[in-house]
């Protein structure tokens, strides 16, 4: 239990962490009070607190859309230091990652005029903003599944020859690395999906999925996210042994 609570703690006081808490807890928020609202039977408290809730998962999302304004600085530095990717072996995952940080890249700044549009920051109509911070959105997931399924093919057939040659020790890192890639296709397949929704309607299921839905497939996509992350920080604990003072 106290272990529990020091690697949350760990996670709070990082601003990544503290966002993925953030968000894990505004989709849960959101399923659990989507649920409530729409159960039939549910007595009139139960749905009081299904749009409590609703509207608390509301307030976390502008919460983090708030904080996501310090975000570009750190997204350049970032894409600046891929550049072209050039230490990347594989042609296809370099210009699919390049392609990946430009969407996010051109994302933050279209965010940002769509709330300061909502906040009367500025006089223009959020709308159309909020729509290609969405397109961007999207575009980036569906680079990343793609990105992830080119380097699934790859530790495939690093991992057959390592079957072929030995070293149990390399073949294990291969599978934990195919773990890692499953889980982040299945995670951006689940954002995938909400991003679609938020889409104008008419477009493939925009508009089309009921609160639980939404808050299922992001509360999914957060939990993903919160794994890989304790995962690698422990990992990254486990290699670098005892830190002098």
């Amino acid at each position: 239990m106290q272990q529990s609570v020091e690697s949350l703690v760990r996670l709070l006081e990082s601003y990544r962490g503290r966002d993925k808490v953030i968000r894990t807890v505004c989709y849960g928020s959101q399923l659990v009070g989507g649920v409530l609202t729409q159960k039939a039977e549910a007595d009139v408290s139960s749905k009081r607190l299904g749009k409590s809730l609703l509207l608390f998962s509301a307030q976390l999302s502008h919460c983090r859309t708030v904080l996501r304004l310090f975000d570009d600085l750190s997204m350049l530095a970032y894409s600046q230091s891929y550049g072209l990717g050039a230490s990347e072996e594989d042609a296809g995952v370099r210009w699919i990652s390049v392609l990946t940080n430009v969407a996010d890249q051109l994302y933050y700044p279209c965010e940002h005029i769509a709330w300061a549009a909502d906040a009367e920051l500025v006089k223009v109509k959020s709308d159309k903003w909020w729509l290609l911070s969405t397109v961007l959105w999207g575009a980036s997931l569906f680079l990343g599944i793609l990105r992830s399924l080119r380097v699934l093919l790859l530790l495939r057939r690093k991992l057959k020859k390592h079957d072929w040659d030995g070293g149990g020790n390399r073949r294990s890192h291969l599978r934990r690395q195919i773990r890692g890639e499953l889980l982040s296709i299945l995670s951006s397949m689940a954002d995938l999906g909400n991003a679609i929704h938020w889409m104008p309607p008419g477009f493939l299921w925009a508009g089309r999925f009921p609160s639980w839905l939404v808050g299922l497939l992001g509360t999914t996509s957060s939990l993903i996210g919160l794994i890989q992350m304790t995962t690698s920080s422990s990992e990254l604990s486990d290699s670098a042994g005892p830190s002098s003072e």
